[in-house]
């Protein structure tokens, strides 16, 4: 399975996919030209895309960030996703694999991520690849 890390020239794509995410999970998203523009302006070494299939199929969208904590980065595994009918046929563990190996790359020490309590799917898939969850997370629109 392909993976490879998005340009700015993709930003059309991520945007559709993740307005798709944002729209399958009843979450609120702001239209896919606004995600783009965002995108081309957000894209590179504070935000890495990492992109699998052809079409693409699905999506790791992470954020990097310098650690209080040690001399390496933080990475925030913020969305993965992928599309419906493709599921359950190995694109998500090959994202985690590449976001975990790309984390690596960067100098990052650790990656952390939320995930709703009822996703069954993706804590075995975060599991599978070493991840353990470790605090409740809270959140409040300002």
């Amino acid at each position: 399975m392909t993976v490879r890390q998005a340009t700015a020239a993709d930003a059309d794509d991520i945007a559709r996919l993740l307005h798709d995410f944002n729209v399958e999970y009843d979450e609120p998203t702001p239209p896919p030209d606004v995600l783009a523009q965002r995108l081309r302006r957000l894209l590179g070494d504070d935000i890495a895309v990492l992109l699998v299939g052809d079409g693409p199929d699905g999506l790791a969208l992470m954020r990097f960030r310098p650690s209080l904590w040690s001399d390496g980065l933080e990475c925030y595994l913020g969305e993965l996703y992928v599309v419906p009918a493709l599921r359950g046929q190995g694109r998500g563990r090959a994202l985690m694999e590449a976001a975990l190996a790309l984390a690596r790359e960067r100098g990052a020490d650790y990656m952390e991520l939320n995930v709703d309590e009822g996703d069954d799917a993706a804590h075995a898939l975060y599991r599978s690849v070493g991840l353990t969850p470790t605090a409740t997370y809270y959140e409040r629109d300002l």
